[in-house]
């Protein structure tokens, strides 16, 4: 494995882990295009994947996808035998399945909630992933995995998230969860009642109380000055 592929791959997961916060044991969800090039080019996925993203990672993969390989039938049988290794996470397509693609596109809605990453080699499926923010890309380039750059659907999401524009949906969620535990929801129909305050005295009234006090004060010392006049005249 090459220093700088290494050195890449670090960069990489350091932004999903500060920014989505990716954790381990990391799960890596793989369609059937995924596992037919890991055969192909003899890559041993359970081995080399966790030393390249330098965390435990949980393979996994769903019962679509596996439907999907058993339908195309011997061609792809190496690539169904690889699949059915791994861990399956439920679908919500248990009655009626999809394809591989579209069950693997539903895992990850909502805001990849479930920090998944997507290994495949289907490019119109790649396509799809890179449209929505938050969903790290594995796939091979002859005998090598690699862990696509950010998208700029990331890259835009989460500046919108440093400058306190957006909140991604799954915290939305936890936060009313958070309110309605803690009773800081309020039903619907709730007013508040405003406090009627006590009122003051008018302070208009104060100063023409105290004008008029200052006139007879001022009156009174002038009839003094008067009387004073008076009895030294006499």
């Amino acid at each position: 494995m090459g220093v700088t592929r290494q050195k890449h791959a670090k960069k990489i997961m350091g932004f999903y882990k500060h920014n989505f916060q990716f954790r381990e044991p990391f799960q890596v969800l793989l369609d059937g295009t995924f596992c037919q090039a890991a055969l192909r080019n003899k890559i041993q996925i359970r081995e080399q994947l966790p030393g390249y993203l330098d965390g435990a990672a949980q393979l996994c993969t769903t019962r679509c996808v596996i439907k999907e390989l058993e339908s195309l039938g011997k061609a792809l049988y190496g690539a169904k035998l690889i699949a059915q290794r791994f861990q399956v996470r439920n679908c919500s397509h248990h009655k009626n399945p999809v394809s591989g693609a579209t069950c693997l596109l539903s895992m990850i809605e909502d805001g990849n909630p479930h920090h998944f990453f997507i290994a495949t080699q289907d490019q119109d499926l790649s396509n799809k992933v890179k449209r929505k923010p938050g969903v790290p890309l594995l796939f091979i380039i002859q005998n090598t995995m690699v862990l696509d750059k950010p998208s700029p659907k990331s890259l835009a999401f989460v500046q919108k998230l440093q400058t306190n524009q957006l909140v991604p949906e799954y915290q939305k969620q936890s936060i009313e969860e958070l309110k309605e535990k803690e009773g800081l929801v309020k039903q619907e129909g709730e007013k508040r009642r405003k406090r009627k305050r006590a009122g003051g005295p008018n302070p208009l009234s104060c100063l023409k109380k105290k004008k008029k006090k200052t006139q007879e004060g001022q009156e009174a010392s002038a009839e003094k000055k008067k009387r004073r006049k008076r009895k030294r005249n006499r």
